[in-house]
């Protein structure tokens, strides 16, 4: 059997709330990049819990190949990691000076899966922290022409069934299909492992295959994005506190005053 886990390398997400509230955090002269240099960069957190996705299924006791796939121009130390988690094939796509949008990364996603044999299961965070949009697994889902399982918890493997159970606003649900699938792993799931520093030593040494848009046979055509960002801007943070000062009993009748002179009551 085998899972592809797609992942996505992003901002530090609480560095870069750390900067936007100490008002640090700016946007470069293009309007559009913000100038982050001194904030890091890791897995995109989801990602991370769908390669734990990939990991428990293979504790299950399921004879599985993970592929870890990433899309940028330098993915090596993310790749590495997703090597000492446990992946046993890393893969970094160089997306050129091309600007991509979500169906542009799912055109290369998906030329890659198909190209390298295809996939039993393909697994991918529920979206990144850095745009939050979440619809490349969507679109990925759709040109490899498999049925999608958006935001689980869970997911095991028994043959050529999964079972996902769901995360939904009137509580879980539990649905069963044929593989190949695509499975969007949400934060329900719980905290991933952490690998050992055995596990990291041994990573040190994997390279990640190294491929193109051209290696894939992807023309400019299946690149070209349909959705730009144009502009990109900080939000004024601006924090007002006031303490209400008395006995717990006047404390409340303050506050209640005070939410009704607003009209929350």
């Amino acid at each position: 059997m085998r899972i592809v886990v797609c992942v996505k390398e992003v901002l530090d997400p609480n560095a870069v709330n750390n900067y936007a509230l100490a008002g640090k955090l700016t946007i470069g002269a293009d309007g559009r990049t913000p100038e982050v240099a001194a904030v890091p960069r890791l897995i995109n957190g989801y990602d991370e819990q769908a390669m734990e996705a990939a990991l428990r299924i293979r504790d299950e006791g399921v004879e599985c190949r993970i592929v870890a796939v990433s899309i940028g121009a330098d993915q090596k130390n993310l790749l590495k990691h997703c090597a000492a988690l446990g992946a046993d094939e890393i893969v970094a796509i160089a997306p050129g000076d091309a600007e991509l949008d979500g169906n542009g990364l799912a055109n290369i996603l998906s030329a890659y899966i198909k190209g390298s044999g295809g996939a039993d299961l393909v697994l991918c965070g529920r979206q990144a922290s850095d745009d939050d949009q979440g619809v490349v697994p969507i679109l990925l889902a759709e040109k490899l022409g498999m049925p999608i399982a958006p935001l689980a918890r869970a997911a095991s493997v028994r043959g050529r069934t999964i079972t996902v159970t769901r995360v939904t606003p009137d509580g879980d649900e539990v649905v069963e299909g044929e593989l190949p699938a695509v499975v969007t792993v949400s934060n329900e799931i719980g905290v991933p492992r952490f690998p050992s520093a055995k596990a990291k030593m041994a990573a040190r040494k994997m390279a990640p295959s190294e491929l193109t848009t051209a290696s894939l046979g992807l023309d400019s055509h299946a690149l070209n994005a349909d959705v730009v960002l144009s502009r990109q801007f900080v939000p004024t943070v601006q924090g007002n506190c006031e303490f209400l000062a008395g006995s717990p009993a006047e404390v409340a009748q303050q506050l209640l005053a005070r939410l009704r002179a607003d009209k929350t009551l």
